[in-house]
């Protein structure tokens, strides 16, 4: 058990550094068994801190072996410095001078893949939030920012060596050793520091920026992986292009580098002109990834080339503004996949995930603002209220500004900022100025946590022809927030008639109506907006493509709903208002089924499904999202106490009953899809795909032989591993055992050596949601494809059973509990921040009934009595325990 609390951070305590590093010279020496690194640093005091003249200079460090330390060239004996575990304290005696340190580190030992480590046989560096302190003593904070130079000094077994920047020089050494020097002209925080050294293939290609300049693109990858690279590459140049377009950013440096790698805790890295990325997040060839495999890997690269400014030219000061960065580039990242595939897809999946994965941790334990107050551990705060609410407070700000005012705050916000450290306070504050507004109030959505809840009302009065919204908002208590101040909650709508067509919008003392659409912004605790000039009861279409990121209530009839579900000439609120019948329909059959009485679909829902699949006009990709009903983890999070056998089991039944009683029409419609047709990538054909997955997935619900036939011919016959993964989906998830174990020893036999395309076949049974899920599970530990050491296998199998398998996770014997709990005490000595991150299913132990709540918090507990526990893990679980 532990002995001692980690010490806890708080954003009140912020101070300025009190010296800064001008220049930072490193020179690594990377052999087989460890690794010296030789850094030569340019210090000099902070004018702007606060304190003593001259201070200590108290340099991070953890899990180093400190070789030398010179101040100015004068070599220092032990008694004219301190090390503890975390720091290197030295004394100056002039207001600058020169460091000079060397350490000893065995990257091969390194299992948390922080700082620099070998994945495989290549070294390479993680070095977000806190890892540079891992490869050498340095001011480890993201406000201190440095010119790099970089020499790489290996074995010819590694050919290449690569850093931030441009290389400027290499040549020869002996006993068949080599070297290159990097030089990165724009001051950076160590956590964008970068090594690559391995035996690595190079795809090149160019991209001319709109001032004329040539730039060398390079993807870096094994050998056996040449051939899936096409597609990233094709994504970097449309993102660079796009952020041109749209944001006037033009890239800086001479070459821009990718490099893939097996072993990482995330998706990728946005290191200055060197990428790290998680393998997954770059390969990507239709024999082995899916569409959404493309579609990830097109966001990824896009998310880390906009970096090169949200987060490079101008960075965060401190970890607390973790968001400025973060929410604003998956912002922006957001624009552009809409922009590359179809907008109101691309923001229906983005909303669905934000609802049932963000919505719950605004609701549990780990609940923060955008901008924590505090944290014990930085990574634990790399969160979806960061990245995605944070995008949300962004894209708020674009609304309300609007498309040119947005732009120019955004341009304003990097000529101010280049090549500064800032607030989130600064971002805001460029917004203001560019546009002469007062956003002071906006502000809260950085400071306050918790999901707002919106509940709407209306009054029509025929006399007055007048139609008047009613809006409440209020937020729940969060730890350390009970109380909760007004925030700005901008709400698109529209009024619709009888046919379904937007209505000339008048307000109150305006002179004439202004369009069919507005922005309402809500911004106080109760406010009303009257409309004039209406001769008929409109019906409100509100919060338009999810405007705030909020729980709205309206209270629409069924029929309502209907009724937008097929005429609302918004993509999105047409299909919010089929969630949202589906939803109340299983709310309220959970507690029949409860109740043992007999189960009966409301036909409505039906007509909604049927209409969709007659009507050949719209977007096949946007049809298949509107048939997929709400899934059962956003069913649980909207759930006082979640039942997750019945949710289950209700979900399953509706979806039975749509499936046989529409499956004259959905038969020929996917026979039509399934066409044969040559792979293509293309927005069209993924949507094509999409939907005719999605109607293999009902059809095979009624376990007919005419069912099973048609998924094994396409998991036979497919030319794509986006239909051969559904069609091993819709076996798995079956009756069928025999053509079931065929599929599952045919996918593992033809793809044993591409150990991404395992990772599907190890979440596909993972997620499977018959009994028996943890057996599979606890079998499939001891396949030789798999590896504890690997984030990705443990995100495939082990992330898969406790977030995506709820039925078997939350088996009322505790077991799933349990095996998570052993896991995650297993995983913590090896990689801290992937055993904090896999916690997460236990910590929404209240969402649950009392004997499910004991069970969890005695896992908790569990975990929390267990010895050298990391402050990771430990940050999450006591406050889970609170």
């Amino acid at each position: 058990m532990r002995t001692e609390q980690p010490k806890t951070i708080y954003l009140k305590d912020y101070r300025q550094p009190d010296y800064r590093i001008d220049e930072t010279h490193l020179t690594f020496e990377l052999f087989e068994d460890h690794a010296l690194v030789h850094s030569r640093l340019a210090v000099r005091r902070n004018e702007q801190a606060e304190g003593p003249s001259l201070p200590p200079l108290v340099l991070d460090g953890q899990l180093l072996e400190l070789v030398s330390v010179a101040l100015d060239d004068q070599r220092l004996e032990q008694d004219a410095y301190q090390v503890d575990e975390d720091s290197l304290t030295l004394h100056p005696g002039a207001g600058e001078f020169s460091v000079a340190i060397t350490t000893r580190i065995e990257p091969q030992h390194n299992t948390a893949l922080e700082g620099l480590y070998q994945s495989g046989k290549m070294f390479c560096t993680q070095c977000e939030a806190e890892g540079f302190r891992k490869i050498t003593y340095y001011l480890d904070r993201p406000d201190v920012m440095s010119r790099f130079t970089t020499t790489v000094i290996a074995s010819r077994d590694y050919p290449i060596l690569l850093s931030n920047g441009n290389p400027v020089a290499s040549g020869e050494e002996k006993d068949n050793r080599h070297w290159v020097t990097w030089e990165d002209p724009f001051p950076k925080p160590a956590y964008l520091f970068a090594l690559v050294a391995g035996d690595l293939c190079l795809i090149q290609d160019s991209f001319t920026t709109m001032s004329g300049r040539e730039i060398d693109l390079r993807i870096y990858v094994e050998p056996e992986n040449r051939e899936q690279c096409g597609h990233a590459m094709d994504s970097l140049k449309r993102s660079m292009r796009w952020d041109e377009e749209v944001y006037g950013r033009e890239y800086d440096l001479d070459i821009f580098m990718i490099v893939a790698v097996n072993d990482f805790n995330m998706g990728a890295m946005e290191n200055k002109g060197l990428n790290i990325f998680n393998s997954s997040c770059v390969l990507a060839h239709p024999d082995t990834a899916t569409d959404m495999a493309f579609q990830r890997v097109e966001a990824v690269v896009a998310h880390e080339y906009f970096h090169n400014w949200s987060g490079n030219r101008v960075t965060c000061r401190d970890w607390f503004q973790l968001s400025l960065k973060e929410g604003f580039t998956v912002f922006r990242d957001s624009q552009f996949s809409a922009d590359m595939n179809s907008p109101t897809v691309s923001r229906i999946e983005n909303v669905s995930f934000l609802r049932a994965n963000q919505f719950a941790e605004d609701a549990g334990p780990m609940a923060h603002p955008v901008r924590p107050d505090s944290f014990i551990e930085i990574s634990n705060f790399y969160t979806l209220t960061v990245y995605e609410k944070g995008a949300e407070v962004v894209r708020m700000l674009h609304t309300l500004l609007g498309e040119k005012g947005f732009r120019q705050g955004s341009d304003l916000y990097f000529e101010r900022h280049d090549g500064q450290a800032v607030t989130c306070d600064d971002f805001i504050k460029a917004m203001e100025d560019a546009n002469g507004a007062d956003l002071g109030q906006f502000k809260r959505w950085y400071s306050q946590a918790g999901t707002p809840r919106l509940a709407v009302d209306s009054r029509y009065d025929a006399a007055k022809g007048t139609f008047s919204l009613l809006f409440r908002q209020s937020c729940p208590p969060t730890p350390g927030q009970n109380e909760k101040l007004p925030q700005v909650i901008p709400v698109r709508m529209a009024l619709l008639d009888g046919e379904g067509n937007e209505l000339p919008l008048q307000l109150e003392g305006e002179t004439a109506p202004l369009g069919t659409e507005r922005v309402l912004a809500v911004t106080e605790a109760e406010q009303v907006f009257t409309f004039t000039g209406l001769t008929q009861e409109p019906l409100p279409s509100l919060l338009r493509g999810f405007s705030a990121p909020v729980k709205m209530s309206y209270p629409y009839s069924r029929d309502d709903r209907v009724f937008l579900a097929k005429h609302d000439p918004d993509g999105f609120n047409r299909w919010e208002a089929g969630q949202a019948l589906a939803l109340e329909m299983l709310q309220g059959m959970v507690g029949i089924h409860q109740a043992g009485r007999p189960l009966l679909l409301d036909q409505r829902l039906r007509d909604v499904f049927h209409t969709l699949l007659t009507d050949s006009e719209l977007d096949p990709a946007m049809v298949a999202e509107m048939l997929r009903l709400p899934s059962e983890a956003y069913l649980v999070e909207v759930s006082e106490v979640a039942d997750v056998q019945a949710i289950h089991q209700v979900r399953e039944w509706v979806r039975k009953e749509l499936a046989d009683s529409l499956a004259e029409i959905m038969w020929p419609l996917y026979r039509s899809l399934d066409d044969g047709a040559a792979y293509s990538a293309d927005a069209a054909a993924m949507a094509r795909r999409s939907l005719k997955n999605t109607l293999l997935s009902y059809l095979m619900l009624n376990g007919s032989q005419q069912a099973v036939d048609a998924c094994v011919r396409q998991y036979v016959e497919a030319n794509n591993m986006t239909d051969r993964q559904a069609a091993l989906v819709c076996l798995v998830n079956s009756d069928f055992e025999q053509q079931k174990q065929a599929a599952l020893a045919d996918f593992a036999e033809r793809w044993k050596d591409y150990p991404l395309v395992m990772d599907q076949w190890f979440s596909v049974q993972a997620s499977a949601a018959l009994p028996g899920g943890l057996e599979r599970v606890e079998k499939l530990l001891e396949h030789p494809s798999f590896s504890m050491r690997n984030p990705n296998k443990i995100r495939a199998l082990i992330g898969a059973f406790a977030n995506q398998n709820l039925v078997n996770f939350h088996a009322a014997d505790g077991a799933g509990y349990r095996f998570l709990a052993e896991r995650i005490l297993q995983l913590d000595p090896l990689n801290p921040q992937v055993a904090s991150r896999l916690l997460t299913p236990l910590t929404r132990w209240r969402k649950y009934d009392p004997a499910r709540q004991a069970l969890l918090k005695a896992e908790l507990g569990r975990i929390m009595a267990a010895e050298n526990l990391s402050p990771d893990v430990y940050e999450v679980v006591s406050k889970s325990l609170a």
